[in-house]
This record gives C-alpha cells, structure tokens and sequence, in this order.
C-alpha cells in the first residue's frame, strides 16, 4: 500500500512537472491565446449590451408607425414607409439584430399576404423567428396560406401541420388544424381530413372549429361513400 500511494506521489508530482514545464515554454502563445480569449468575450458584450441594445431601442422607434400602417390596412405605407419614416422593409433589414427588427419581418410577411405578394410572404416569414406562444403558429399558418393560394396543397399541408403543433395551445392549434382538414380535402384526402376534424373534436371541443367539427366530419363520411 505504501508503495503505490508513493508511485501515485510521484505521477502526481511528474504531471505537476510537466504542466508547469508547458507553461514556461508555451508563455507566450498561452498569453495570445488568453487575450483572444478575453477580447472575444469583451467583444460578445459589448456587442450585445450596447450594440444590440442601441438597435433595439431605434427598432422600437421606428417600429410603431409602421405598425399603425398596418393595422390601419394602409398596407404599402406600412411596407415602404410614408417619407419621413422607415417601412417594415427597411426596418427589417437595417434593425435584423433586434427583436423588433425580427418582428418587422413577421408584420412584412403578413403585409406581403394582404398585399397578395404570396412568393415574398413566404420569404419572410420563413425568416422570422417567433418568440412568443401565438405568432409562430400564425406566421406558419399564413405560409400555408400563400402554398394554397399558389396552388402548391402539398406545401401547405406540411406548414398547417407544423402550425397545428406550434407550441399548441386552444386558439391557434383549432384554426391550424382546419385548415389542414380542408387542404387535405382538397386532395382528396378525405379519411385524412376526418381524422383532424376527429382530433379537432376531442382536443379541442369548447372551440369555434372543435363546436362545428361534427358537421365537417359528416361531410367527410359522405364524400367517402360517394
């Protein structure tokens, strides 16, 4: 016992040797590293405590007359701006940093579907990174939208999927999978669409869509036994 607590002594005294014998020979590549280490660090916080800061605080400025554009349907002032300030495509480019500025893409994604502009609805909104419980659901729900409205049923079935599913909950999840139901019909897809409306149903019963899904699931049944 003794002599291996010894051995260990002298592998633990040999690796401190060693150690201390790579440092004096690597001081200065150690020091380059570590100042990298720190202006990297310095750098990330600054960047993100003043820089993002800053840009976040001008989005906020900006952001609100475009908003008011938009929900006023005054659709290509809240898109381009009205002259003296920015529209939600400059503030989406200029303000990207921000979590305005994200949401500049999410209100430009929804003013492009108005606009019926579908090709870059679904640019920007599949660039728009939700961080709340009902945008996400929607911003997903409209892509489906512009696929439907560009004849591509295939795409938008995948997005009202993704939508029905979005961080579910009892006001987007209902609506979603509707529309997932009627784009499934329109394939034809009838088993499919009654399947959702089932599910509609019983998860979701004390909604709008879950009070009238008996009457789309005889509807369903019927075009089955055509």
């Amino acid at each position: 016992m003794a002599e291996n607590q010894q051995d260990q002594d002298i592998n633990v005294t040999e690796a401190i040797d060693k150690t201390e014998h790579f440092i004096n020979q690597n001081k200065k590549s150690l020091g380059i590293i570590l100042g990298a280490l720190v202006v990297a660090v310095g750098g990330y916080l600054f960047y993100q405590k003043v820089y993002v800061a800053d840009k976040e605080k001008a989005a906020q400025e900006v952001l609100f007359k475009a908003e008011n554009y938009f929900f006023t349907d005054s659709l290509k002032q809240a898109i381009n701006g009205d002259g003296n300030t920015p529209g939600l495509e400059e503030i989406a480019n200029d303000y990207s940093v921000s979590q305005s500025g994200n949401l500049a893409k999410y209100y430009l994604g929804m003013a492009y579907m108005k606009s019926k502009d579908y090709e870059k609805a679904i640019e920007t909104l599949k660039s728009y990174d939700a961080k709340d419980e009902m945008t996400g659901a929607l911003a997903l729900g409209a892509i489906g939208d512009a696929y439907m409205e560009t004849k591509k049923t295939d795409e938008a079935i995948s997005f009202y999927e993704k939508a029905s599913k979005e961080k579910a909950n009892a006001f987007t999840s209902p609506i979603m999978m509707m529309k997932l139901a009627v784009a499934q019909e329109s394939k034809g897809n009838y088993q499919a669409a009654k399947d959702v409306y089932t599910e509609i149903k019983k998860s979701y019963p004390n909604s709008n869509e879950g009070k009238a899904a008996d009457k789309y699931i005889a509807r369903a049944d019927a075009m089955m036994n055509k």
